[in-house]
Formats: structure tokens, C-alpha cells, sequence
């Protein structure tokens, strides 16, 4: 047989691929190697498990290149798009992976502990990616919190035993429970979890609410009610930017937090501005605010009112009628779930920012959000701009803004980027 012009030998170091495990194409191998933690369903060239594999696919797959190369060890996704989810770059064990989880998992909390303070008793603890705990997100909430597990790959009950021992013997919380997320367990094909919770310090009175506490301010918190882990952290940082800004342009007469969701935006303002009016379509949202109004009451300036309106409708309504706010916040849900769904979302961007500008007083706030990672920051700014030209308002870039340091951005994960937040004087 003719060897063909280009071979070469394979080195001591070119150990053949180890079998069960998946093999990748190139592309997909190069994003690993310069730091990615994906593989998408349609990157991968060939699985092969173990007997009884398909009735019962395994959590771990090792991970090699079409050349047999090893790339490492990968929780496995069988219905998600995201298939393959780098745990680590060598082939690992259950053994070695739980204790990976638990190392990876204290040095997180270490990370997020001198965050915590009497004023700020709340943040992210584990933030997936960002923390190499794939589909991991942990959240405390004063004294209780939440895990979610968003990945098949970690639906077991080792992985949840691992997590409730570090948890409890780093920050001794009343409770630990854990929340699905239904559009992740969807994606992934994960069965419901027991509402059982996974640790509790009473169990004659299992706490599943509690208070945590932001910049000082006191929020209600119910594991059984809210989006995501209950309540938005990300914001945390953005939330005392704008009240520090809009001191320092004066703009604290009228306030207007639109998608207020439970109040974050509007009550940080509330304690400098004179009037403040926050909208979302949410009726249970807006219940929450008006709970965590009454127990700031005495920390606030402001009278405080919540609208019931979907944010497009009433920002058309009241912009045509002419109303003038001193300082507005946009801080709307996700318009863009897929990169599909950019188009769209970038009008939607437009159309809220148009309604905005022509409401703002000249010298006025204008804080602008948004928590696409599909949308990037030149699309957003770009949107922005585009209403400013059509309004016509000149805007003035104050501070560009992410997540609070508690969802840091890793630099060759990109999906860890994705709060943006303008901060812009509208002349």
C-alpha cells in the first residue's frame, strides 16, 4: 500500500483517542484548545458508549479530535444542542470530576465572600462557565440558597450531595433548594426535580423565603415565585450606578423604571429622587415591589407608584402625550434567545430608546440595558444611536457597564458577557 504524501508518525504523545467517547470535528477542536467549553451537537463526528449507552448515557464522555488526540473529559447532553460540556483537559473519572466539583466549587465562594457585607448579604456564588462548573449556577439569598443544575450531565445525585456539602460547610445556610429552569430542563431533557428541599438547618420549619439585602436595601425573597434563581443580581453594581449618576446630573425629580420587574432600579432612586414610577406587565412582580417599598419606606425620598402596562404600549402612549422624566431606566428581558432572533430584537431595542429620548429632559438620565448575549455591544449602541437621529436627541456615553463581579466574563467565553448597560446624558 502507498503511504500517502503527507503522513506522519504518530508520537508517544498522539495516544489513540480512549473509547467510549465522542470525536469532534476541527473546528470544534480549535475553539477548545483556545479556551471554549462548547461543543454543539452538530460539531461532533462519531459517539461511542459504552454497552447499554443509548437506554443510559453516561454523564462523562472523554473528548478527542478526529486524529484520536485527547482534549479532555466533557459532561455529556444527549438531547441539547449543546452536546459536550469541557469539564476538564484530561480524561477524569466520575471520582476525579466530584472532586473537581468541589474544589472548583470552594474557590468560587472564596472568590464571592469578600463581595458579602451587612449592606450586600445576596450574590451569585457559582456562575457556570465562568466558575469551569458547566450548567452550575448557585445563588444566596441572605440566608438561604438555590442551586440549579442546568445540564444532563449534572442531573445526580452525587453531583447535588457534592454541592450541598461544600454549600453547608462554607456559608451555613438555613436552606438549600434547588429551582429548575423549565425552557433549560426542556432543552436538555431533564425530568423535574423533587421540590423536596436539598438541605435544611429546621426541619420542623423548612425555610423556602427570607430578606437579602442590596446596597443596603431590603428585598423580599420566595424560592417557589420569580424568574431565574427568584430575583436579578446581575444588577447589583447598576442599580447604586444610577442613583449615583442621576445625583450627579440632578436628574431627581421624576424617575421612571420600565420592566421593573421587583423593584431594583426604581427603589435605589427612590431614595434620591422626588417621584418614581416603575412599569411591568408582571402583576406578581409588581406585588413584590410594592412589599420591598414598604420595607425600605423609611430609607426613601420618593412617592412611589407601579403601573401594570406592557412597556411598548405605555412608553407610546405616554411619550406622545408629552410626559418629561428627569431620569428613565430600560431594563427589559432578553428580546434575542437565538442569534435568529437578533433582527428583531435590535427594533424592539430601537423602538423602547426612541420612546425614551423624546421623554427625557434636556441634561436628563437615560440608563439603557440589555441581557442578550447574542445582541453585542455595537449592535446595542448602534440601536440607540439610531433612535437618538430620529428623535432627534444628542446623548452623551457616560460609562458602559456589564454584570456586577459576581458574574465575572471570562475572556474566551463570550457567553459570560451579556448584561450591557449604557449609561447616557440626553442633551
Amino acid at each position: 500500500m502507498t503511504k500517502p504524501r503527507n503522513a506522519r508518525p504518530v508520537t508517544n504523545q498522539e495516544a489513540p483517542r480512549v473509547v467510549p467517547g465522542a470525536c469532534i470535528n476541527r473546528r470544534a477542536a480549535d475553539r477548545l484548545r483556545s479556551g471554549y467549553l462548547w461543543v454543539y451537537a452538530s460539531d461532533i463526528e462519531s459517539i461511542e458508549l459504552p454497552e447499554a449507552g443509548a437506554a443510559d448515557p453516561p454523564s462523562l464522555l472523554p473528548v478527542a479530535d478526529r486524529r484520536g488526540l485527547l482534549l479532555g473529559t466533557a459532561l455529556y447532553s444527549p438531547s441539547s444542542q449543546i452536546a459536550l460540556r469541557m469539564i476538564s483537559r484530561e480524561a477524569i473519572d466520575e471520582a476525579g470530576w466530584l472532586d473537581l466539583l468541589a474544589s472548583r466549587l470552594r474557590l468560587a465562594i472564596a472568590r464571592r465572600k469578600p463581595l458579602l457585607s451587612e449592606q450586600n448579604d445576596a450574590c451569585r456564588l457559582c456562575f457556570s462557565e465562568a466558575d469551569e462548573l458547566p450548567g452550575l449556577v448557585a445563588d444566596k439569598y441572605g440566608d438561604l440558597v438555590i442551586l440549579q443544575l442546568l445540564a444532563k450531565g449534572l442531573d445526580s445525585a452525587a453531583v447535588r450531595e457534592t454541592c450541598v456539602r461544600v454549600l453547608r460547610e462554607e456559608l451555613a445556610p438555613a436552606a438549600i433548594l434547588e429551582r429548575p429552569d423549565p425552557r433549560m430542563r426542556e432543552l436538555e431533557g431533564l425530568a423535574t426535580p423533587s421540590s423536596e428541599p436539598l438541605f435544611v438547618e429546621d426541619a420542623t420549619n423548612p425555610a423556602s423565603s427570607s430578606q437579602f439585602r442590596l446596597n443596603g436595601l431590603v428585598f423580599q425573597f420566595d424560592a417557589n415565585s420569580g424568574q431565574k434563581t427568584g430575583a436579578f443580581l446581575d444588577q447589583r453594581a447598576n442599580y447604586a450606578a444610577a442613583l449615583e449618576w442621576a445625583r450627579t446630573l440632578g436628574a431627581t425629580g421624576r424617575a421612571l423604571d420600565v420592566c421593573c420587574y421587583q423593584g431594583g432600579f426604581a427603589l435605589h432612586l427612590a431614595q434620591i429622587c422626588g417621584q418614581v414610577t416603575g412599569i411591568d406587565a408582571s402583576r406578581a412582580s409588581l406585588e413584590v415591589a410594592e412589599r420591598n417599598l414598604e420595607a425600605n419606606r423609611s430609607r426613601l425620598t420618593a412617592q412611589v407608584d407601579w403601573v401594570e402596562a406592557d412597556a411598548f404600549q405605555i412608553l407610546r402612549d405616554w411619550s406622545d402625550a408629552g410626559e418629561i422624566f428627569d431620569t428613565i431606566v430600560l431594563d427589559p428581558p432578553a428580546f434575542a434567545k437565538t442569534r435568529r432572533a437578533v433582527e428583531g430584537a435590535l427594533r424592539g431595542y430601537k423602538e423602547l430608546n426612541l420612546r425614551a429620548l423624546r421623554m427625557v429632559r434636556p441634561g436628563g438620565l437615560l440608563v439603557t440595558c440589555s441581557c442578550s448575549h447574542h445582541v453585542s455591544w455595537a449592535e446595542l449602541e448602534a440601536s440607540v444611536a439610531s433612535a437618538a437621529a430620529d428623535v432627534p436627541r444628542r446623548v452623551r456615553l457616560l460609562e458602559r457597564r456589564g454584570a456586577a463581579p459576581d458574574h465575572p466574563v471570562v475572556l474566551n467565553l463570550p457567553e459570560t458577557e451579556y448584561l450591557k448597560c449604557l449609561v447616557l446624558e440626553v442633551e
